[in-house]
């Protein structure tokens, strides 16, 4: 599966110059308006379908609402752990005999209830007793996976010609999606509605292993994870943001496959789901087949949002780590949601500083001082929704320090305050906006993300479309009045890696 981690949200930035791709399409929101079919089910399910007949072939994208900021105190890493269990099928697909195997997966959980419960006693529980019952569970478990049948859904979207089939997790959503001929169109509504209706917690503390390794592969093993991790945890005292999505190791140590199905019950309603539908297909034909089997879907409520708002930074914070690694710098600022009527300066201001070898920190960083292998910034660390970091982060080069990484930062920020973006840059900012929009089209899986994203989060799969006519409106004064109130020093939380093997202090 793909891992949307918060280590690859700050490497994006190094790779995030833009590429001009051919479309076949007049790309604008009135072709698309004639082409999108928008329809919420009376489960509550949003589904979305946009006619692309080019190629016999259709891409899916179902966004859930819901992310590692809805995970409660204790249970950090669950909404990435259904990522794992995405395809492992159902009471249908994935098993030898489900009446068996179901009787396996609850003696399962009594074994690990048993287990759980010595092992957290306040004084500690019996060693050998702990030692004991942890057995019992172990071999339930291998018991259990005496009656599955591996990779079987993965396999059977295979064999009819799917390709791609993939997950991912953020703070703020869940995404499933993968691609199919035209002609299994009912297959896919069957799979994908099936996958929907409940999951079976096969192979699920197999899974929960694989995610504790995870962890320690990309964070604990990796300075920069682990510099990452300390950023968020820092600039964050209340709001979930501060949280790895992966999870706390303890909370993947202890949460139960009994709690991933209330999380489930909670997040994974059809009122907090939708479904876009890119390709060879036509409304009319497909719409039919959408209500007939996603309407098989339980009704629920849509899950009560946030109530915790991340209060007022007053003093800079700062965290250094002393690795024997290359060094790293990175700098957040908090700044408003994806809601607010600047989120359009802000991405002006990402690209005006990072985007291509024009970039401003690309210059001086890299190209002119040659302090820095490679800089940047971005907005949406780690995610979109609530009040979130503008980022900066620069790699120092040999014989440099995070220090006079940071200073240049510092010394390009309050360029941006006082001397107004010239014409030529602005207009640069603009077209790329434009060239982006173009090439998230190229794809019918990218472009099922991007609508399925939009109607959830705005409401209105347009959104695609205005973000950019907002940043054609970006002026030189909106770009220095931002940058004014948001990159101030009581407003930045730092955190660097200085070098030991570099004898850095």
């Amino acid at each position: 599966m793909r891992r949307h981690l918060l280590l690859g949200a700050l490497l994006l930035g190094l790779g995030s110059g833009v590429i001009a791709t051919p479309v076949t399409h007049a790309q604008d929101l009135a072709s698309f308006e004639k082409r999108t079919t928008v329809k919420t089910l009376a489960n509550g399910l949003t589904v979305i379908i946009v006619e692309r007949p080019e190629a016999p072939v259709f891409s899916y994208f179902t966004h859930v609402d819901v992310g590692g900021a809805q995970e409660a105190m204790g249970q950090t890493g669950l909404a990435h752990m259904f990522e794992h269990m995405a395809f492992k099928g159902n009471d249908k697909i994935g098993t030898k005999n489900f009446g068996v195997e179901k009787g396996l997966i609850d003696k399962v959980e009594k074994a690990y209830f048993a287990y759980d419960a010595e092992r957290r006693r306040p004084k500690g529980g019996d060693p050998k007793k702990v030692e004991s019952l942890e057995k019992a569970w172990r071999d339930a478990i291998a018991e259990a996976g005496k009656q599955v049948a591996p990779n079987e859904f993965g396999e059977l979207v295979d064999r009819n010609g799917g390709v791609g089939l993939n997950a991912f997790t953020n703070t703020d959503e869940t995404g499933y999606f993968y691609s199919l001929p035209s002609n299994r169109f009912e297959l896919w509504a069957y799979l994908e509605s099936e996958r929907g209706k409940r999951p079976v917690m096969r192979e699920f503390y197999t899974e929960r292993d694989v995610v504790n390794e995870e962890r320690r592969m990309r964070t604990d093993s990796r300075p920069v994870g682990r510099m990452i991790e300390q950023l968020l945890a820092a600039a964050f005292t209340a709001h979930p943001y501060g949280r790895p999505v992966v999870g706390w190791p303890s909370d993947l140590n202890t949460w139960s496959a009994t709690d991933a199905l209330k999380f489930w019950e909670t997040y994974y309603t059809p009122a907090n789901m939708a479904i876009a539908i890119v390709g060879d297909v036509k409304s009319s034909e497909a719409m039919p087949v959408l209500e007939a089997y996603f309407g098989r879907l339980p009704k629920g409520p849509k899950p009560p949002p946030l109530s915790t708002i991340e209060p007022k930074q007053f003093a800079e914070r700062m965290v250094i780590l002393r690795e024997a690694s290359q060094p790293w710098y990175a700098e957040g600022y908090h700044r408003p949601d994806a809601f607010d009527k600047d989120d359009a300066v802000y991405e002006a201001i990402a690209d005006l500083m990072s985007t291509g070898r024009t970039a401003r920190l690309y210059r001086s960083l890299v190209r002119d001082k040659k302090l820095a292998a490679a800089a940047g910034g971005f907005s949406g660390m780690p995610g979109r929704k609530y009040p979130h970091l503008f980022t900066f982060y620069a790699m120092p080069s040999t014989g440099s320090t995070p220090q006079q990484v940071r200073a240049v930062i510092h010394d390009e920020l309050e360029r941006l305050k006082t001397t107004p973006v010239g014409d030529e840059e602005l207009q640069m900012v603009r077209a790329r906006a434009k060239m982006r929009l173009l090439n998230s089209m190229t794809s019918n899986q990218s472009l099922a993300i991007a609508m399925a994203t939009s109607q959830q989060r705005f409401g209105d799969w347009r959104e695609v479309f205005r973000r950019v006519d907002r940043i054609d409106k970006v002026t030189k004064e909106d770009i220095q009045r931002v940058a004014r109130a948001v990159f101030v020093e009581s407003n930045r939380t730092a955190v660097w890696i200085e070098s030991t093997a570099q004898g850095g202090k």
